[in-house]
């Protein structure tokens, strides 16, 4: 049982970990200024957040900015209304190359987007070697288990470091497809509550696509947005600082809450 408990617990540690870099971080932090960065924090950040998640953290704003523009149009890096909700999967990866791509050669219709973050394409995608982390996150799973025989761990370990891809496409596929409406928006953005448990409030899209400089996804009394929990975690360390809410108050739910599909 306490070996059970043990992988759990680093699957739990090391899921968590991602997804603070991608939802706090990267998503409120860099990306729409939700919470404001401590300088020391936005440079660390920076450094680390590729090594981490695999993801380039600008290409990741860059990625989902152009999503907020573009939300479920013919133009949007990743919807459920043009790809389907299993296609999501494969075309995020594809739009997040083309992305870097389109930075690393200075296209305006890339840069333009992110000409805020001061910070350039991470070198381990400016040199391609953007499978390193993946590949030694696997390495080190696999000598973990030849070493102690605890193949559990160690894919518990790697699991929980690189589960984001899924978590992305979970966002991206079912917050755009199935669940319910607080905002009548123009796009396809819904809150999917199954996704937002597993997800620390991001899938809460509608609510997050009506009002994208909130660090607070949910809206309503029976939404429960865990990424801003840590949100409030990382202030209290010290970490960022979360600004008055700057639409807080003219947001609020239409009370239409459209259709429940999941």
């Amino acid at each position: 049982m306490t070996y059970f408990l043990a992988c759990a617990g680093t699957f739990l540690f090391f899921y968590i970990l991602n997804t603070f870099y991608i939802t706090v971080l990267y998503h409120r932090g860099l990306t729409h200024g939700a919470v404001d960065l401590r300088p020391r924090l936005r440079r660390f950040v920076v450094r680390t957040g590729n090594w981490v998640t695999g993801i380039d953290p600008k290409g990741w704003a860059c990625m989902h900015r152009l999503h907020h523009l573009h939300s479920d149009t013919r133009l949007d890096p990743h919807s459920p209304s043009n790809e389907g909700v299993l296609g999501v999967f494969f075309k995020q990866h594809r739009s997040l190359e083309r992305v870097l791509a389109g930075l690393l050669t200075n296209h305006p219709r890339y840069t333009s987007v992110v000409s805020d973050l001061d910070f350039p394409v991470h070198w381990l995608n400016r040199k391609r070697m953007w499978w390193l982390p993946l590949a030694i996150y696997s390495l080190v799973a696999v000598s973990l288990g030849l070493i102690t025989g605890a193949w559990l761990l160690a894919v518990a370990f790697l699991f929980g470091m690189m589960t984001h891809p899924v978590q992305g496409w979970m966002v991206n596929s079912f917050g755009h497809r199935f669940g319910y409406r607080n905002f009548d928006l123009a796009d396809d953005s819904r809150n999917n509550t199954m996704v937002a448990w597993l997800v620390v409030g991001e899938g809460y899209q509608n609510n997050h696509h009506a009002d994208p400089s909130a660090a607070k996804f949910s809206k309503r009394w029976f939404e429960v947005d865990m990424g801003y929990g840590l949100c409030v975690l990382a202030q209290r360390l010290g970490l960022l600082t979360i600004p008055p809410a700057r639409r807080e108050e003219s947001l609020r739910p239409t009370g239409r809450t459209g259709t429940h599909r999941l």
